[in-house]
This record gives structure tokens, C-alpha cells and sequence, in this order.
């Protein structure tokens, strides 16, 4: 899996995405389903990698009708952290809810969420995320419904998750208590490949 930051030379023009964004964007969603995981009915992660933040970067040059070097620029600085290094997990944390009223009453219940969500590995210790190191999302009313993460796993986690064992995602907050113990073969595959 390449883990090398996205580059101006590895995006297409607008132009060329024109082109090629159906066949492109075809073969994101179905590398995305590999890399979602649901916690619970409200909260979901996407894990990212190099081709989820590929699509993600060329999705906001063409909504942005960016083509300027200094703007591209900016894109791939603010969506390259969110490729994974080989040591970590990474993910887009989505809190949903659908209606606008029940959305404001489970946000201003869910501060600090973001910190209690985990990963373990096989029979390793809970990994609890590092959380929006962006920047702050959430004040004292509220957290935010989206979120982005980090799981930084020790060496041995590492070595277990390439070995096979399996993996397993909760959330450990005092209003939201939901895990997936172990994920599917196919996305715990696919996350295990995000590591060397």
C-alpha cells in the first residue's frame, strides 16, 4: 500500500478528471465499502487512505474550480495528514442523526466522544484515538458531528494485525456505549494493509 503523500503530479487537471471521474469515482465507492465501519446506529467511521484522500482532494478542486498551484497546494496540505504512516489507523468519525432537533440534543450529550473512541488489536489494550488534531470541534454546548482520528498502534499491535488477528472498534462514551467486536474479514483486510 503506498503511504507517500499525495503530490500536484499524482492529480488530474480538472480537465482530465472531467474525463476520468465516473471510472474513478466507481472505484473509490467500492474501495470505501471495505473501509466503513458502523458503531451503533448514530456513529460511523471511514478509515482513509491514499486513494479515499485522492478522491477527496480532487472532488474539492473540481467543486472549487481549483486549478492554481497555490490552491491545489492548500488542498493536498489540509487532506495529506489523513493518510496513514504505516503505524496508525486514520478516519473521518461521522456522528448522524437525521432529524435536525434529535442532532443538537445528542451532540450537546456527546462532548468528547471523539477521545472515547478505540481500536484494539487481537488481545491488546484499547487504543484510544487522537482526535482533530486540525483543529478544536467542539465547545462547551457541543462536539461536532464529524471528527477525524488517529490510532497510533505500538509495535506489537502492528505485528498482530498483519498476523491476522482480529480487530475491534468501539466507543466508549458515558451516552454512547457501542462496539463491532471483531470486524469482517474483508474491512479488518483492508485496515490490516494500512500498516507495515
Amino acid at each position: 500500500m503506498n503511504m507517500d503523500p499525495l503530490k500536484r503530479e499524482d492529480l488530474y487537471s480538472l480537465e482530465k478528471y472531467a474525463e476520468a471521474r465516473n471510472e474513478f469515482r466507481a472505484k473509490v465507492l467500492e474501495h470505501k465499502k471495505k473501509r466503513k465501519v458502523a458503531v451503533g446506529r448514530n456513529a460511523t467511521l471511514y478509515f482513509e487512505d491514499r486513494m479515499t484522500v485522492h478522491y477527496q482532494i480532487q472532488e474539492m478542486l473540481r467543486v472549487e474550480r481549483i486549478y492554481e498551484k497555490h490552491g491545489i497546494e492548500e488542498e493536498l496540505a489540509a487532506y495529506n495528514p489523513l493518510i496513514p504512516d504505516g503505524t496508525n489507523l486514520k478516519a473521518t468519525f461521522m456522528l448522524e442523526y437525521e432529524d435536525v432537533d434529535e442532532r443538537r440534543q445528542q451532540l450537546a450529550k456527546l462532548i468528547g466522544v471523539e477521545d472515547r473512541v478505540w481500536v484494539s488489536v487481537g488481545e491488546g489494550e484499547r487504543i484510544f484515538a487522537i482526535a482533530d488534531e486540525d483543529m478544536d470541534r467542539e465547545d462547551e454546548e457541543k462536539t461536532s458531528a464529524v471528527h477525524f482520528l488517529r490510532f497510533e498502534l505500538k509495535p506489537e499491535d502492528v505485528k498482530r494485525a498483519k498476523s491476522g488477528a482480529d480487530i475491534s472498534i468501539g466507543i466508549d462514551h458515558e451516552n454512547y456505549r457501542q462496539s463491532v467486536q471483531p470486524l469482517p474479514t474483508a474491512v479488518r483486510d483492508a485496515l490490516a494493509a494500512d500498516l507495515i
